[in-house]
């Protein structure tokens, strides 16, 4: 049976946007990410195939291209997708990657624009949003629609992020004052603001590691 056929709330995309990514299973993650499975297996069933022929998900991180193509559906181009999702997860665990990250996801850009990373509960990345754009100050970012996509998405934990295009990345008062708003905003809702980093020309400050949170 395709995943297009059973009951809407057991399908990995949505249990995953009701739910939030903790609560959906090692195969129902790695389904969302394949997207599709194969005649006569669904992306689930070609998952849990994934998970018993290597064992685990860090096993499955860890495998060799020789070994991950033996699995019936797998190739070299989704090898070379897996290999660079687990990256950016284990990127993303750290606050020195996150800020490299960050820096990428900036690079070039001639406007000001506010990032949020959404986290589950054990601080794997649900979603990373560009919330909005613009000359952004607290009156332009509103902590009510973060709010309601944490909620959304079941996130527990966010980190904020927004760049300065004149390049100079020091955090300004308004700065401090828009994190204030939003870490007492989000505080409501039991989200924690982890870090607020401010991205400029080759440099991005956390505001964690600044003392600032």
């Amino acid at each position: 049976m395709s995943i297009r056929d059973w009951p809407k709330d057991d399908r990995p995309r949505e249990k995953l946007m009701a739910k939030g990514a903790a609560q959906l299973s090692d195969a129902e993650l790695l389904a969302i990410f394949l997207r599709v499975g194969m005649k006569g297996k669904s992306a689930v069933q070609l998952a849990q195939e994934l998970l018993r022929h290597f064992g685990s998900l860090s096993a499955l991180a860890a495998a060799q291209k020789a070994d991950f193509v033996k699995v019936p559906g797998m190739g070299p181009a989704k090898y070379v997708q897996f290999k660079a999702a687990f990256e950016l997860a284990r990127a993303l665990s750290s606050p020195g990657a996150v800020r490299d990250y960050l820096r990428l996801q900036f690079h070039g850009l001639q406007h000001e624009v506010f990032v949020v990373v959404f986290l589950d509960a054990q601080h794997r990345v649900v979603a990373n949003e560009e919330m909005f754009r613009g000359t952004l100050t607290q009156t332009s970012v509103y902590p009510r629609e973060i709010v309601k996509k944490a909620l959304q998405i079941n996130a527990a934990a966010v980190i904020l992020a927004h760049n300065h295009p004149s390049g100079v990345a020091e955090p300004s008062g308004a700065d401090e004052a828009l994190t204030r708003a939003l870490r007492e905003a989000l505080a409501l809702v039991d989200v924690r603001v982890l870090d607020h980093f401010v991205v400029g020309a080759g440099a991005a400050v956390s505001f964690a590691e600044r003392g600032l949170l």
